[in-house]
Parts: structure tokens; sequence; C-alpha cells
């Protein structure tokens, strides 16, 4: 294994997993479902980290099967291999880049519709009784469960080469990553850490995960050819 060429996929995945565990939607219905429920701190940090564990173990399963077609091709391609394992990841990147530049004209025009017609907010609705606390456990481990990080995956694809201790390391990493990103995120809010700068970050992930993949390509290309 090429250490230094192994270090950077490995840090470049924790950024990934970091920064997509710090999404709004991947901690914040924990908080809110948590309160409605009237849980416990620690019951709602125990919870997130049950379905984060399941979103991770959701990636790993579709991580094995990207990995075993990876060595499979490996075996084949041969010193081709680093060449398409770099394309695919900078590939990967400019659709990231791409995506988020769509979306981020999308939503300056939305805004400009907003200001010149004033549309007004929607008025809240009444919320309704609680539901079982089994049923909301359920619920949002399962939604996370299916929902695997796909964004981690080309991470997974980068290392294939090196085989399955390297998966195992990545593994560690994005488990790592995403539940103590989620946790942590989940912990703070609950402590009354309103302003996070995570609309930023929402904002942001495209940009900075596709110019990770693409700079991660580079790197898989030139160390490895």
């Amino acid at each position: 294994m090429t250490e230094p060429l192994f270090l950077s996929i490995a840090l470049t995945g924790f950024a990934v997993a970091f920064l997509h565990g710090a999404l709004p939607t991947h901690w914040l219905p924990f908080v809110l479902v948590g309160r409605r429920q009237g849980w416990a701190a620690g019951r709602t940090l125990a919870v997130t980290a049950l379905a984060g564990a399941g979103h991770v173990a959701a990636t790993v399963i579709l991580g094995v099967l990207l990995v075993a077609s990876g060595l499979a091709a490996s075996d084949k391609l041969g010193r081709f291999a680093p060449w398409i394992a770099g394309g695919l990841l900078m590939a990967l990147g400019l659709y990231y880049l791409v995506n988020h530049s769509v979306a981020a004209a999308r939503h300056n025009h939305h805004l400009a519709l907003f200001k010149r017609f004033h549309i007004p907010e929607e008025p809240g609705e009444e919320r309704g009784p609680a539901m079982s606390d089994r049923s909301a456990v359920l619920g949002l481990v399962t939604v996370l469960t299916l929902s695997p990080c796909e964004a981690f995956l080309p991470v997974y694809l980068s290392g294939a080469p090196y085989g399955w201790a390297a998966f195992g390391l990545l593994s560690l990493v994005l488990t790592a990553a995403a539940v103590a990103s989620m946790v942590g995120f989940a912990s703070l809010s609950m402590a009354g850490a309103r302003w996070l700068g995570l609309k930023a970050v929402e904002r942001s992930e495209g940009l900075v995960l596709g110019a990770a993949l693409c700079a991660l390509g580079v790197l898989v290309i030139v160390l490895e050819r």
C-alpha cells in the first residue's frame, strides 16, 4: 500500500463522512423528535448513534460490492486501473461541482422571487399527539439506514486496489467521522447552540465534496500510474 496516497484517501474520507453527517437532515430530526417525545438527552443521542450505525452499515454493504468489483477489474486491467479509478473519481467530483452550481443558481433565483413578490411564510400547523417511542425510534433508524452515504462510495473505490485491509480501515474512518459528527451536532443543538453555520455547510457540501474527489482522482493517477 502506498502510504502517502492511502493517507490522502483516508483524510478525504474522514472529511467527506464528517461533512455528510453534519447536514441537518442527519441529526436535526432526532433532536426534534426527541423533544416531542420527551426523551432525555442521553436517549436522543443513543438513538442518533444507532441510526448512524445503520447508516454506516448500509454504506459498508454497498462498499463491499463496489470493492469486490474493483478488485476483479484491477486483476484484469492491470496498469490501466489507476487511470480508470482516478477518472471515475474526477468525473464524480465534476458531477458534484456542476450540481452545486445549478443548485446555487436555483436558490438565488427563488430568493430573488421571494424578495420581489414578498411571498408570505406558511403558518405553522398544530402538532398532533406524540407517537409511541418504539415507532419513533424505528422510523428514525429506518429512514437513515435506507439512505446510505453515497458520497463515501468513491472513497471506497479509490481504496479498492489495496484490498480488504484498506476497506476495513476506511470503514472505521467512515464510522468514526459520521457517527461523531451526527452525535456532536445533535449535542450542540440540545445544548442551545443555535448558530452553527449549518446552512453554509449544507450549501457548500457539493463544492467541498466535488473538489475533494477531483483532487483525490488526480492523486490516484499521479501516485499509482
